[in-house]
């Protein structure tokens, strides 16, 4: 009996490989029939003791990848090659050196490639994200490694089955997070659909099953439907001499399934269930043309909604999507979504990548595509990249998974960004000094700030100065990879400038026989009026304070007595001397054991003010935020994560205008508000931002957002305002965004 059955699947085996050189054979060139066949040859010998979880000869799985390699990638006999091979070094004793001797280099390189990407994704595995790190930077070398892994990808999703439930999570939960994006991206739609149902599937069986049965009782009716709205505009095609071809194309579970849950609608209530698309066959010179005049027959039939036109035919998405999308009405009073495109642009949709480099080499289409440009982008973003991998992966995913903003120059030239880039990324994207100098930006002629966020159309001058430079707040500015990387490097290139005028300033203090005490930096940084430390000795580095400056320094520390006719006798004596000439600097919270000067943000949750007593925390992806002592969650920060907890202080009291805000409550009477405002304003000088009053019985409550120095003077406030007739409390509210 097991005789039978190893026979039969001889013959399976055998009828596989001649159906995937049969799928193959259009592509194939002199040779490459025998490469594949030695190929197949190597990883039978290779698998032929293994099975797979399902019971079945392991050899199905390279050939099946292959297969769809071929069938639904439409890649050549390289990525055969590479996917008949792809588990062989990681299971074998074979090298990548013996493949390299067997099969060339651009092979060993593919193995090679996916070998390190083998193994599971988990969220928050350092070893598994730097595993993915690889296996992109191999886009450098040869895109076909992620080809072949998304093939690979796609036939362990289809066999998922068989394994245990626990592992079923742990891939589709990595294949909805990395691998359908990356699909999406590398424009292979119909293997992104299949992923995500896929993990649908198997995450949540129920409602998948719910759906499809669903989809599937309503097909017939959906059909009818279909051949009565295509009718009419079919024949008027036709008659305008085009040809084309027009399919009702469903939509995937796993969208049906977003709607449902996003709109929080049952499946009954979803309406569009199907896209027509309309392929026209015409020449590369003529797609334009003809899918507007498409669309413009569409129109006629049917009434279009003018907010969900998108042309992706003047300018492709940056995947080389290229389609014209719109939404009409039927005459059943239904809203239909409309897809017109050429037979290239079809391929390129369904077959992305492979089919984009076949009629680039084919066609008179040379300019540089949207997917070349992101293939770019993920090569800087790879070489510029020092961060950690799992910080990596999600820089990679919020950068390159997601829509892009289309902004112009001031001479119309297009920038193309990620969504949500701000005028410092647009800065950036044009040139590193640009960015380095931006002071703000100038957006369809009106001013903006740094950190405005950019919209589709924007025209966008940048506003740049010699005095500029980048601080540690600006990466909290952007989110293009590309920014983000320059002014890590911009700032790395501060340090290494303000290490440098340390040495410097060691070196002359030494001479002069002073010490770099903390006493000394101080009046350092006061006599040349910078604002830190790292600012002096940068300045130091740089050589805009020289040597001769620092003389000057000693001899002022030396020689000069203050009016009362004593010398200076400590550093903030000394400060106080300095300030008299300079003026008061901006107030500085100093942070860590060494008190630095670092960046930082005010939590929400208790929005602390200069006098309050405070702490630092170090958030995962937000940096160091400061908290009131106070806070109502200092007690479970300070005691489950006490080691990321650090020192704070505020350097000074000075009049610096915080945001915060009062509760107020009292008996409501005639110009009780006059009385508030009259404290607050003309009394104290105090900037109201807000003031909102709600009464109930004769019962006021008030919230009212100000802007204060520091906390004697909110103490001022409140005790003042406590002293109007009327007003029985006033308390400080910590959380601002429920005074909105």
């Amino acid at each position: 009996m097991q005789a039978v059955d190893i026979e039969e699947e001889k013959r399976e085996i055998i009828q596989r490989y001649r159906r995937l050189l049969r799928l193959a054979k259009p592509l194939l060139k002199d040779g490459d029939a025998k490469l594949i066949k030695k190929a197949f040859n190597t990883s039978m010998e290779a698998h032929k003791e293994m099975r797979r979880k399902s019971g079945e000869p392991y050899i199905f799985h390279p050939l099946s990848v292959a297969q769809i390699c071929v069938e639904e990638i439409g890649l050549g006999t390289t990525s055969i090659v590479a996917a008949l091979l792809h588990d062989v070094v990681e299971d074998t004793d074979t090298s990548i050196a013996d493949i390299e001797r067997e099969f060339g280099p651009k092979i060993a390189k593919i193995i090679d490639g996916l070998t390190k990407i083998s193994g599971v994704f988990e969220y928050g595995s350092s070893q598994q994200a730097e595993n993915f790190r690889k296996m992109l930077l191999t886009l450098s070398e040869d895109v076909r490694v992620i080809l072949v892994k998304l093939a690979d990808r796609l036939h362990n999703m289809r066999t998922l089955g068989s394994m245990p439930r626990n592992k079923q999570l742990k891939i589709a939960s990595e294949t909805i997070y990395l691998y359908a994006p990356l699909a999406h991206r590398l424009g292979l739609y119909t293997i992104k659909s299949e992923l995500e149902d896929l993990n649908l599937k198997f995450t949540e069986p129920d409602t998948y099953k719910s759906i499809a049965n669903s989809i599937s009782q309503t097909r017939a009716s959906r059909n009818k439907y279909i051949r009565s709205f295509v009718r009419p505009i079919q024949s008027a095609i036709e008659k305008s001499g085009l040809t084309v071809e027009i399919k009702g194309r469903p939509k995937s579970i796993y969208s049906i399934y977003n709607k449902m849950r996003k709109q929080n609608i049952p499946f009954e209530e979803v309406y569009d269930l199907f896209a027509i698309r309309i392929i026209i066959d015409t020449e590369y010179e003529n797609e334009k043309a003809a899918c507007w005049q498409v669309y413009s027959i569409v129109t006629d039939y049917y009434q279009p909604n003018p907010d969900r036109l998108r042309d992706w035919i003047s300018t492709s998405k940056a995947n080389g999507y290229e389609s014209l999308h719109t939404t009409v009405m039927s005459h059943h009073g239904n809203w239909v979504e409309v897809q017109i495109r050429s037979r290239r642009m079809d391929d390129i949709a369904e077959k992305g990548y492979a089919a984009h480099w076949k009629y680039k080499e084919n066609k008179s289409n040379p300019q540089e595509s949207g997917l070349e440009q992101w293939i770019t982008r993920v090569r800087d973003m790879l070489e510029q990249n020092d961060s950690s991998a799992i910080e990596f992966v999600d820089d990679f995913r919020s950068n390159l998974f997601q829509e892009e903003v289309f902004a112009f120059t001031p001479k119309g030239d297009l920038r193309t960004l990620p969504h949500g880039a701000t005028a410092l990324d647009f800065a950036f994207d044009i040139h590193t000094q640009i960015g380095a100098r931006c002071i703000g930006a100038k957006v369809n002629q009106k001013l903006v700030p740094l950190n405005h966020v950019l919209k589709n159309g924007d025209q966008v001058e940048i506003l740049t100065s010699s005095k500029q430079k980048p601080n540690e707040g600006w990466l909290r500015l952007v989110v293009s990879s590309k920014a983000k990387s320059k002014i890590k490097d911009l700032l790395k290139e501060e340090r290494k400038a303000a290490a440098e005028g340390k040495e410097i300033v060691l070196r002359k203090l030494k001479q002069m026989k002073l010490t770099l005490s903390s006493e000394i930096l101080d009046q350092l940084v006061a006599y040349f009026g910078a604002k830190t430390p790292l600012e002096f000795f940068f300045e130091v580095g740089k050589g805009k304070i020289d040597s001769k400056d620092i003389k000057r320094f000693k001899d002022f520390k030396e020689g000069n007595v203050q009016k009362n006719g004593h010398k200076i006798q400590d550093a903030r004596a000394f400060e106080k001397q300095i300030t008299e000439v300079k003026g008061k600097d901006h107030d500085l919270l100093l942070i860590g054991e060494d008190m630095d000067v670092i960046d930082y943000k005010f939590s929400k949750c208790c929005n602390p003010i200069p006098g309050d007593e405070v702490f630092g925390f170090v958030t995962v992806n937000e940096g160091i935020k400061i908290h009131r002592t106070s806070c109502p969650n200092a007690p479970e920060l300070l005691s489950n994560h006490g080691y990321r907890v650090v020192k704070a202080k505020w350097a000074s009291q000075q009049a610096i205008a915080f945001l915060t805000g009062l509760k107020i409550t009292g008996t409501d009477r005639m110009g009780m508000i006059n009385d508030i405002t009259k404290v607050i304003s003309d009394e104290l000088k105090v900037n109201m931002r807000s003031i909102t009053i709600d009464t109930d019985n004769g019962i006021f409550q008030g919230g009212i957002k100000l802007y204060i120095q520091d906390t004697k003077h909110l103490d001022t406030l409140i005790r003042k305002l406590e002293e109007i007739s009327d007003v029985y409390s006033v308390s400080r509210y910590d959380d601002l965004e429920q005074l909105d």
